[in-house]
């Protein structure tokens, strides 16, 4: 098996900040690499998140900018290369939740906003990275999904539309990209332990403690950044050679969804 190592490659992790982002660029920076932080409105927190790389012994650094916002995208993965040179991993991972209303009750324009975030956004970064990708002998990009896309479930057709949209991108980059050395996965997270995932389920249950919901799910427990963080490792690293176009879902054994 190989070592996972990642020394002397650059990320940039979107919504780095707090939640899975933050694991993710941890995660990552653990491996070796150097991590640039995308952050949208939370400066302080992605502060914290360069602060938590830093003192693992990488570089890393804040860029702020929407993945919604085409100059402010370019700009930070301009950015990037000069403070750190190519990027060879771009975790697309920025995201919104939804009201969760039905559809009769959600105007175009909150399904327009998750798009923007969730799948135009993704695809802008990566368009605009791809220069830098290319440029590797190996790079990798993963679109952090969600189990949402396995059934669809009643009022929340913003985000499943967005993530399922996200997930098409990546599996068609897959194809596009696999002959420059570019291995495009997708990683879908049920819920996790994270800032949108206690508001999701405080605003389902009722209920503040989101480890009220341990014993609903596989391993008992609800999964955890780290959870993530850990396939999205083995998917960017030389212990996976050959794995592209691919999902993995971090769910346990299967558990869609916890309604």
């Amino acid at each position: 098996m190989t070592d996972i190592t990642l020394a002397g490659r650059t990320a940039l992790v979107t919504g780095a900040s707090r939640g899975i982002g933050r694991g993710i660029a941890l995660a990552l920076a653990r491996a070796g690499a150097n991590i640039a932080v995308n952050y949208t409105r939370d400066g302080e927190a992605a502060a914290e998140t360069v602060a938590g790389v830093i003192a693992l012994g990488r570089k890393a650094r804040a860029y702020q900018a929407s993945v919604a916002d085409e100059a402010a995208s370019a700009a930070m993965v301009a950015a990037i290369e000069a403070d750190f040179g190519p990027m060879s991993i771009l975790i697309n991972n920025a995201g919104i939740a939804s009201r969760g209303r039905t559809v009769a009750d959600t105007d175009a324009a909150e399904v327009e906003k998750l798009l923007a975030i969730h799948a135009v956004g993704a695809h802008r970064v990566s368009r605009l990275a791809l220069p830098q990708l290319r440029r590797h002998e190996r790079s990798d990009i993963v679109v952090i999904s969600s189990v949402a896309t396995l059934n669809h479930a009643a009022n929340g057709a913003p985000y499943n539309m967005a993530k399922a949209a996200a997930e098409a991108l990546a599996l068609t980059l897959a194809k596009e990209e696999v002959r420059s050395g570019v291995r495009v996965n997708i990683v879908a997270p049920s819920l996790t332990v994270s800032d949108m995932g206690e508001r999701l389920a405080r605003a389902i249950t009722g209920q503040d403690d989101i480890h009220h919901l341990d014993a609903r799910f596989p391993f008992g427990r609800v999964p955890t950044p780290d959870d993530v963080a850990a396939a999205v490792l083995w998917l960017v690293s030389d212990a996976n050679p050959y794995c592209s176009g691919q999902k993995l879902n971090i769910d346990g054994a299967g558990q869609g969804s916890f309604r």
